[in-house]
């Protein structure tokens, strides 16, 4: 809800200025991001830009500063600083392979939710050189619809990705994560063969360092806290293992940072992981990182249940078949049921 907005004229004929503007926080807004609700608010201005007034201090909420991340609660006081727009114009719109590809990786759609079995090499949202993610297409597909992030995957990672279609709904799902009443749980193949057993790490993660101009995250003690529980489902020799992975927090890069410092990197990750383990992954067909969102599951406060499960995608299936082709049958050994041969999606 606006109670103050006001053009004024700009220097340049073909911009428009705007006043200082002031907003109160409406029910359907509850829960955004700071920087999704201004880049709404400021149509036309650049997303580079909304994040350099944010960050300046001239965006206030309940006349106090914040972040690009702050989430918003209803009634909250906004203020939003004078800025300069380009003259309104179509604005481009995300390409329809794209649009296409995520409409058909919709796997389950209820009044509340929409979930997604998102293909690895999509961000799920735009910035840092990405014009458009899996929210800005999905918006452009359902314009009618108020849809936002329940939480995050990273860009090469695939499987299960949550969006609220309402705003009581990402509320909702954004206490239960709060809560730890959220589980989420990954297939991760790893370098070398785990013995480890069922292990819980709970290693503090700081994630606002930069190696060579580029964020990394590390372990560090004045980290922010973070667990992540580690379970073994198939050995394949010495070589590497597939684990399944619960996450107790959700920090940026966590599971592949904890699997790193554990002594196991993630297969195909340039980041953290090992380049000669890599390379030996690719010539046996991986292409990607090896992380899969496969298992989301939670309790509405109402009581109902809701689980949802995506098998791995057949790039990923075919890199475990060509690991248990190359070893002997008799040192064939198995620390549980194969995940290939997963359900289809499916949700309660």
């Amino acid at each position: 809800m606006s109670y103050m907005k006001e053009a004024v004229s700009s220097s340049d004929p073909t911009e428009t200025r705007t006043a200082v503007q002031h907003f109160e926080v409406g029910e359907d807004e509850a829960g955004q991001r700071l920087d999704n609700y201004l880049h709404r608010h400021l149509n036309g201005l650049p997303r580079s830009r909304v994040y350099r007034v944010i960050r300046k201090g001239e965006v206030r909420i309940n006349g106090r500063r914040a972040s690009p991340e702050t989430r918003l609660q209803l009634h909250d006081k906004v203020r939003i600083p004078p800025v300069r727009l380009a003259p309104a114009s179509e604005p481009p719109r995300p390409s329809p392979k794209l649009t296409d590809g995520l409409a058909r990786a919709i796997v389950y759609e209820d009044d509340k939710l929409l979930v997604l079995d998102k293909p690895a090499g999509i961000a799920v949202h735009g910035g840092s050189g990405v014009s458009f993610g899996v929210i800005e297409a999905l918006r452009a597909l359902r314009p009618e619809e108020s849809l936002e992030l329940v939480h995050r995957l990273d860009r090469d990672t695939s499987g299960c990705l949550l969006i609220a279609r309402r705003g009581a709904a990402l509320r909702t799902l954004h206490a239960l994560l709060r809560e730890d009443a959220f589980e989420k749980r990954y297939l991760a193949l790893v370098r070398g063969k785990w013995e480890l057993g069922s292990k819980r790490i709970d290693v503090p993660l700081r994630t606002d360092t930069r190696v060579g101009g580029e964020r990394t995250v590390r372990a560090a003690a004045n980290g922010k806290a973070s667990v992540s529980e580690f379970r073994p489902v198939q050995f394949f020799g010495t070589a590497a293992t597939l684990l399944e992975v619960t996450l107790r927090t959700g920090r940026t890069h966590q599971i592949r940072v904890h699997a790193a410092h554990a002594g196991h990197p993630v297969a195909g990750d340039e980041k953290y992981g090992d380049a000669a383990f890599n390379a030996e992954m690719k010539a046996l067909g991986l292409t990607r990182m090896f992380l899969h969102a496969h298992s989301v599951s939670f309790t509405w406060p109402q009581g109902k249940e809701f689980s949802i499960n995506t098998p791995l995608a057949p790039e990923l299936a075919a890199v475990l078949d060509a690991l248990v082709s190359r070893r002997a049958p008799s040192r064939r050994a198995r620390a549980g049921g194969s995940p290939k041969r997963a359900a289809r999606p499916r949700a309660r």
